[in-house]
């Protein structure tokens, strides 16, 4: 564990900060390296991350090897040792057991991991999981904290619909495909860039996928998957939260490795509410501006993200006027207005929507970050709050945003 409390004072940020590769990118390609005995070489690798460590650390429980360098892993196996079909994990899970579990039973027909854990975000069952996987011809039970599954031989290829468009139902149905028995199709799915740096991994390795955009996947089985060598997509997370920390403190900051191409969604929404930026061949330049109201919704990629809209409620926040977040994946998403409204934010919610009355200065205090993206909202707060702001729980923000501490100092000026 790392830092459980973080301390922030108001700061106006000026100079440069590089976007780190993606989080939820580089869960999922460590997960998929379990689909091949040979190794798998990623670089712009958030190697810092919490939720990295413990990923890296079940991997280890299970046999892999990982050499960890600057921004770069290598994951291989012993030879001399088969691995494990059963996570034996006692510490804090993460919600990617899931995947782990279907790469599983997808290469060795079994596996047991422990149930999933992560941010607290309302209802995320695991129901479109154990369909899938039952749909293709494994037997899925719980037993004493862990989720287990068993398959007679390969999994075999079926015709996947989603009810909705679930990232991690998405890749799970590509990860049990890969090495089924035929042609699988998943319609319905969810196409976002992390989903698509998996796919193209996947294809390096031998998988055959194609995507017919939201409509459809189509992944032919293979006998075997080849090793790979690999770099990490930016963190559109991370881009998105230095660019709003831009306006709020009114700072000059030159984001570098800023994916525009996901985030133009969001993008024109924080453009048309005062955010004032310049492009570069891949870097993004936000000179403040000032923070007008805003109205979202969250919804699917090209959208804008869940994760997202704590940030933008910070934002209104430091607007004048009102501003309406509806979140329709994780409506009960909004616990951490509560300990915004202790720096001083107004705030009422009424069924899914949350209403933010901005224009109230924010003062600092004792908070506690009850999941990542919360937990950055209120380090943003601290940054244009009067005195200082204690944030408790801090470990949180560290499970997302990597080198934290360094990065802020540099634009500290």
């Amino acid at each position: 564990m790392k830092n459980s409390i973080i301390k922030v004072s108001k700061q106006k940020l000026y100079g440069s900060v590089t976007v780190s590769g993606a989080k939820n990118s580089a869960l999922h390609l460590v997960t998929a390296s379990i689909l091949s005995d040979e190794p798998v070489e990623l670089h712009n690798f958030p190697n810092d991350l919490l939720d990295i460590h413990v990923h890296l650390e079940m991997l280890k429980k299970l046999g892999k090897i990982c050499v960890e360098d600057n921004q770069y892993v290598c994951i291989k196996e012993n030879k001399e040792r088969l691995l494990s079909t059963t996570l034996d994990w006692k510490d804090r899970s993460i919600r990617n057991t899931l995947l782990i579990l279907g790469a599983l039973i997808t290469r060795f027909g079994e596996g047991k991991v422990p149930l999933p854990g992560g941010c607290n975000l309302g209802d995320r069952k695991y129901d479109l999981h154990i369909m899938i996987l039952k749909k293709m011809g494994a037997n899925i039970w719980e037993e004493e904290g862990f989720l287990c599954g068993k398959s007679d031989g390969k999994l075999k290829s079926v015709q996947i619909n989603l009810p909705i468009r679930s990232t991690g139902a998405t890749q799970n149905a590509i990860i049990c495909g890969t090495l089924a028995n035929g042609k699988t199709t998943v319609w319905n799915p969810h196409i976002r860039p992390e989903i698509l740096d998996m796919i193209s991994m996947l294809i390096k390795m031998g998988a055959k996928i194609k995507v017919y955009g939201q409509k459809c996947i189509e992944i032919e089985g293979v006998k075997k998957l080849c090793g790979v060598k690999h770099a990490v997509i930016p963190d559109n997370m991370e881009a998105i939260t230095w660019a709003i920390a831009s306006v709020i403190t009114n700072g000059d900051v030159e984001i570098i490795n800023f994916p525009f191409e996901h985030l133009e969604v969001p993008l024109v929404f924080l453009r048309e509410s005062g955010m004032k930026f310049y492009r570069g061949d891949n870097t993004l330049i936000v000179r403040g501006g000032s923070p007008y109201p805003v109205e979202i919704s969250t919804g699917p990629y090209p959208g804008i993200n869940s994760d997202m809209q704590p940030l933008f409620a910070v934002y209104g926040a430091c607007s004048k006027g009102e501003s309406k977040i509806v979140d329709l994946r994780f409506p009960g998403r909004y616990t951490y207005a509560e300990e915004l409204s202790k720096m001083g934010m107004a705030y009422s919610v009424k069924g899914d929507l949350l209403k933010i009355h901005g224009g109230i200065d924010l003062h600092g205090c004792s908070v506690k970050a009850h999941d990542l993206r919360a937990g950055m909202a209120l380090l943003l707060a601290g940054l244009v709050a009067e005195g200082e702001t204690i944030i408790e729980d801090a470990w949180q923000i560290e499970r997302g945003y990597e080198n934290l501490n360094n990065k802020l100092e540099l634009l500290f000026k």
